[in-house]
């Protein structure tokens, strides 16, 4: 493999797994604090991109920056309203068996993916305003696009600093973590969990929409994205442990980076090798790599 390739893959990878990781921190956020595997998600990564990509080619911005706010913003309302109509939807089954819980995502995720069709069609949706406004940067010889050399791996390092400083800082982010550990004693502290579920759903949701948007000016966006969205983000959290936030992190660069040389290296493996790595991962450890033992509540 020559230097150039060697970096292209390098870059391409560290590149996209900045997206998986948005999307898996949301699924596996959600996942943490309310305990429903939530199948909907790719849909909301899907919804998020295309709502971003409407917006870029309506009001297109002069700027990377108005551009970059039309993007941002559209996912985080998509976020909002999704996120909303989902919590509403399983409060109904708050108590239920998880498989029923699990089950009404996946007839949730099937709803937004006809809404999508129904809404922008067939198309394909693809804004690359952003990318020509933010340029390219040469890296060892390399011309390499700055929106993905230094915007996507930046945004996403940048959400997981500001969720691990709301977590540990915050009113809110102390009560999501009460409730992650014990809902019945938090409950009995006087903390609304029902509040806190609400909470933790908009903002993996928006996160999962975030995904979306930044995706939206380097991916076509087609029906399906969705689903593959969320397969690929379930071999993240399954690999890292489901409700891992930082190993999420680690378990999508390594996804990522595995991804990308395979395309330039083996072609034919692109496709299974997250699903190889996740596998090899849970022969190994079921739990997933990083998640600790916890001690039987009696």
């Amino acid at each position: 493999m020559s230097t150039d390739i060697f970096i292209l893959a390098l870059l391409d990878g560290v590149s996209y797994a900045g997206l998986l990781f948005l999307v898996a921190l949301g699924l596996t956020f959600i996942f943490g604090v309310v305990r429903i595997l939530n199948v909907a998600h790719g849909s909301l990564y899907a919804c998020g991109g295309y709502a971003a990509a409407t917006l870029g080619l309506w009001l297109g911005g002069d700027s990377a920056l108005s551009s970059l706010a039309v993007l941002i913003g559209g996912a985080i309302a998509v976020g909002i309203v999704l996120g909303t109509v989902l919590m509403l939807l399983l409060r109904r089954f708050q108590d239920r068996d998880p498989i029923l819980q699990l089950l009404v995502t996946f007839g949730a995720f099937m709803i937004f993916e006809d809404l999508q069709r129904m809404i922008w069609g067939t198309q394909p949706y693809f804004v690359s305003d952003v990318v020509n406004q933010m340029g390219t940067s040469e890296l060892l010889g390399v011309v390499y696009m700055n929106y993905q050399l230094l915007f996507v791996p930046g945004a996403a390092l940048g959400v997981y600093l500001l969720l691990r400083w709301f977590l540990n800082h915050t009113l809110s982010g102390r009560q999501i973590i009460a409730v992650t550990h014990d809902r019945e004693v938090a409950t009995a502290l006087g903390i609304n969990a029902k509040r806190i579920a609400y909470l933790t759903f908009v903002v993996g949701a928006m996160l999962g929409s975030l995904g979306g948007a930044l995706a939206s000016p380097t991916t076509s966006l087609v029906p399906g994205i969705g689903a593959d969205m969320i397969v690929l983000s379930f071999a993240v959290v399954a690999s890292a442990g489901l409700g891992q936030i930082s190993g999420a992190l680690i378990t999508a660069l390594m996804i990522g980076l595995s991804r990308s040389f395979c395309v330039y290296l083996m072609p034919e493996l692109e496709v299974v090798m997250p699903y190889v790595i996740m596998v090899a991962v849970l022969l190994v450890r079921p739990q997933g790599l990083f998640t600790v033992a916890q001690a039987r509540r009696i």
